[in-house]
C-alpha cells in the first residue's frame, strides 16, 4: 500500500526556481512520484510513494521558508497513481490570474468539517463549488451552486456576472483540498464581501472526518490521479471518474 499526500502552503519564496532541483532530487531518491508546483507564493501538489519516502520529502519541504507547519492530507493507493515525478516552477501555485489576490493577507473564515453541515443548511447561505464543472459532475455538496467553469481562472468573471443575485447572502465555498478556496475567498474579500467562509481542509478533510450517515456530500470527490475519485474515509471510489481532466 502506498501513501498519497496532498499538500499546499502559501508562503514567500524569493527564488522558487532554486528550490526545484534539490526538491526533485529528494523525491527521486525517495521513490516518490506526482507533481509539485513552486511559485513565489508557495508550494502545491500531490505525491505518492512508500511511507518512508513520503516522510523524507515532507521533511525536506518543511525545511523550506514558511513551511514548518505544512499539514498534508493523507490517503492510500494500492498501486502507484502517478507515472512520474514533476517539479514545476510557475507564476502561481493555483492559477487565478488576478493581480493583488493574496491569501497571506486576507481569506474567508475557516469552518471545521464538523460545523460545515450547519452552515450550508442555513437559509441565508449560498454554497459555491469553486472547482471545475467536470469535478462537480462527479460529486458535490447538497444544494451547492456550480459556476460551470472549466478552469479556476474563469471564476472571477463568473463572480462578477452573478454577484448582484447573491447580495445579502453569506457565501460558503469549498474545493478539493482547500487551496482554491484560499484564493477564491481572498478574492471575494477584496471585492467587499463581508461574510465569506470556506471549508477547512476541503472536501478531503470533510470526507475524512464526517461519517457517511451524517454527510451532505453526494457522489465521489474527483482527484487528479489514476484513482479517479475518493469516497468517505478517503478510499478510492468504485465509480469511474468523469472524463475531462
Amino acid at each position: 500500500m502506498l501513501t498519497v499526500a496532498a499538500l499546499y502552503r502559501f508562503t514567500r519564496f524569493d527564488d522558487p526556481a532554486a528550490l526545484a532541483g534539490p526538491l526533485g532530487a529528494v523525491c527521486e531518491a525517495a521513490g516518490v512520484k506526482g507533481t509539485l508546483i513552486l511559485a513565489g507564493e508557495g508550494i502545491n501538489g500531490t505525491i505518492a510513494g512508500p511511507n518512508d519516502g513520503i516522510a523524507a520529502v515532507l521533511a525536506h519541504i518543511r525545511g523550506l521558508p514558511g513551511c514548518a507547519n505544512l499539514a498534508p492530507r493523507f490517503s492510500q493507493a494500492q498501486d502507484m497513481p502517478f507515472g512520474r515525478m514533476k517539479v514545476r516552477v510557475k507564476r502561481e501555485i493555483v492559477t487565478m490570474g488576478v493581480e493583488g489576490v493574496d491569501p497571506l493577507g486576507a481569506v474567508g473564515r475557516y469552518v471545521a468539517p464538523e460545523d460545515w453541515n450547519a452552515l450550508i443548511s442555513a437559509p441565508d447561505v449560498v454554497t459555491i463549488d469553486t472547482r471545475n464543472a467536470y469535478e462537480y459532475a462527479d460529486g458535490t455538496f447538497e444544494g451547492a451552486v456550480d459556476p460551470g467553469t472549466d478552469c479556476f481562472r474563469a471564476f472571477p468573471a463568473w463572480w462578477k456576472e452573478n454577484r448582484d443575485t447573491l447580495q445579502g447572502k453569506r457565501i460558503a465555498m469549498f474545493c478539493t483540498g482547500g487551496i482554491r478556496c484560499e484564493k477564491s475567498t481572498s478574492y471575494l474579500v477584496s471585492q467587499g464581501v463581508e461574510e465569506v467562509y470556506h471549508l477547512k481542509g476541503g472536501i478531503l478533510g470533510y470526507l475524512d472526518a464526517i461519517p457517511p450517515e451524517q454527510s451532505l456530500w453526494r457522489g465521489s470527490c474527483f482527484v487528479f490521479d489514476e484513482r479517479g475519485g475518493l469516497d468517505h474515509g478517503l478510499v478510492p471510489s468504485a465509480k469511474p471518474a468523469t472524463e475531462g481532466r
